[in-house]
């Protein structure tokens, strides 16, 4: 499968950290939790010889991820990896969607009973998964067709292949419900092209799978007609060679470039604008380009960023711009101190005000708490990124197993 080359203005591509060995051997059999039962119709698992595929089977909800499909998904790949009788494993979703991000209508409801240890939980196995992803010691491939929004882009972008098709849009509109790209996002988003990264984050603008082979976010491409052909082809491999499997994920590629119509073609502008320091100077900024040259882009981004909750566009910016300088589980962390923060309502309750206005009572009219930019201080922002030492709850942190899975570049 052939790509374009990637449109990169950083010296080093975007990487993943991942465990050292593919041909590590495993004596353990896969154990699989009874509580699997009640779920499995949500996350289907497909056999092959020497594979296993995940496939997110919630259709109703767009394949969103509900805690117990997380759970079930943290547990499957846990138990494939240690088996060795498989070789990689592979996550698609069913039907036109790959995966339309987390529940955010059960985590909305569970806050409102005052249930938010469920919600602390879910985070915790979510971000739990997206390491496991991440220096997973198999190859492993995502099938992003269809729908890729929010921690859907988490669960699969960690992946050693990446496929995206002629049906795929990805987009991270966190901060239109009062949260923020989560998952991962602060890792690979702040990898991107110049500022590409704070453009998706603080607009929720959304990729196709062409601009997303350009920018470096899939490692292939494929019209989503010839994905039977593909999936027949690596259901055949006995092999554990990521070579091989990617040899096959190529075969049936296509050459594409970004049409004219593409965002990527607005790179100079979105780094012009988007590599100020501040939202508060983006803003501006953008807002005397409008006024002086009737920019459409312009208007139409200013549009987008300000519907959004004035904390999440500064929490946001500040999460990406962090990630730069951070490994993936770094960026985990602090991606989970904002997550708890923000469910526990510590600042604001944005998060379920968001969910309210867009998905409840769909009036589309939030109420944000703080209301402007300019009554969103500094330490509102900061209490959000406070690692729990300084809290006097080391409970509340994030637990990764560093450890034993150590990354590397």
């Amino acid at each position: 499968m052939q790509t374009v080359k990637a449109l990169r203005r950083v010296s080093e591509p975007l990487q993943w950290v991942r465990s050292v060995s593919y041909g590590r051997r495993f004596s353990a059999l896969p154990n699989y939790s009874a509580s699997d039962a009640d779920f499995e119709d949500q996350v289907l698992v497909e056999g092959k010889a020497k594979s296993r595929a995940a496939i997110l089977n919630n259709p109703s909800s767009l394949n969103a991820l509900s805690a117990p499909m997380v759970g079930r998904l943290k547990r499957l790949y846990e138990s494939w990896e240690e088996n060795p009788a498989i070789s990689f494993v592979l996550m698609k979703g069913s039907g036109k969607t790959f995966c339309s991000g987390a529940d955010v209508l059960s985590l909305y409801h569970s806050i409102n009973e005052g249930n938010t240890e469920e919600s602390k939980l879910f985070f915790e196995n979510l971000y739990k998964f997206v390491y496991l992803q991440g220096t997973y010691l198999k190859p492993n491939i995502a099938i992003m067709d269809g729908v890729t929004m929010g921690c859907g882009g988490g669960i699969s972008l960690p992946g050693m292949f990446r496929v995206a098709t002629d049906k795929t849009v990805l987009a991270h509109p966190e901060v239109q419900i009062g949260f923020h790209p989560d998952a991962g996002a602060s890792y690979y988003l702040s990898r991107l092209p110049g500022y590409l990264g704070e453009y998706l984050a603080l607009t929720g603008q959304k990729l196709n799978g062409v601009e997303m082979i350009a920018c470096g976010l899939a490692t292939h491409y494929c019209l989503n007609a010839r994905l039977p052909l593909i999936e027949e082809r690596i259901g055949k491999l006995l092999t554990d060679d990521p070579a091989v499997i990617e040899d096959s994920l190529a075969q049936y590629g296509d050459l594409v470039y970004p049409d004219s119509s593409s965002v990527l073609h607005k790179i100079e502008l979105i780094d012009k604008y988007f590599g100020l320091d501040t939202v508060e100077q983006i803003i501006e900024a953008m807002e005397n380009e409008a006024a002086n040259s009737c920019n459409e882009w312009c208007k139409k981004t200013l549009k987008q960023i300000k519907e959004a909750s004035p904390l999440s566009l500064k929490i946001t910016l500040q999460s990406i711009r962090e990630g730069r300088f951070q490994t993936l589980d770094q960026c985990l962390t602090h991606e989970y101190r904002i997550s708890i923060c923000g469910v526990s309502k510590v600042v604001s309750g944005d998060f379920c005000e968001g969910i309210r206005a867009r998905l409840v009572d769909k009036d589309f009219a939030p109420k944000w708490d703080p209301p402007r930019l300019e009554d969103v201080s500094k330490d509102m922002v900061d209490c959000y990124f406070t690692p729990p030492s300084e809290l006097d709850d080391s409970d509340s942190e994030l637990k990764l197993p560093t450890a034993q899975r150590e990354p590397y570049f």
